[in-house]
């Protein structure tokens, strides 16, 4: 049996993560940072929890990968995240110098795509991996929401 680590595989697992904010009832965005094959950073959403606007997934991930690797660049990483990221973790993503994005569903409104946040320039970018999938848990959470309220 061959094991194929593809984007759909690891945005599966970034899901997974979204599922646990999702239980918490935190906005469901997961994200896992690879290297070579490797998850080595797996985080959600704990702006909840943490009661910090700062607590994006990515902002997490960002600070788990950069500690396993014992350096604040993340070259030869890609992050795979459930939701593009916004202005704000779009710049710490520039910062770290992360090698590649990958995204599952659009944020038409606060997407760093829609804000004009510029990446950077050896940041491959790449969006749509299991869109229909990431934003459906986004549907979902919000719909609960409203029926609560």
């Amino acid at each position: 049996m061959e094991l194929v680590f593809d984007d759909a595989y690891y945005m599966k697992k970034a899901l997974q993560e979204a599922e646990i904010a999702f239980d918490n009832n935190e906005i469901p965005v997961g994200a896992v940072v690879v290297i070579k094959d490797r998850i080595i950073a797996r985080a959600h959403n704990l702006t909840e929890l943490l009661n910090d606007v700062t607590a994006h997934a990515e902002m997490q991930a960002i600070t788990a990968a950069a500690n396993f690797l014992g350096g604040k660049y993340l070259h030869d990483c890609t992050l795979y995240v459930t939701l593009e990221p916004c202005q704000m973790c779009a710049g710490a993503l520039y910062w770290s110098q992360i090698s590649k994005i990958v995204y599952g569903a659009k944020d038409e409104k606060r997407g760093c795509k829609a804000m004009g946040t510029k990446l950077h320039p050896k940041t491959e970018f790449v969006g749509g991996v299991m869109e229909e999938q990431c934003a459906e848990i986004m549907k979902r959470f919000f719909i609960q929401k409203r029926n609560l309220n």
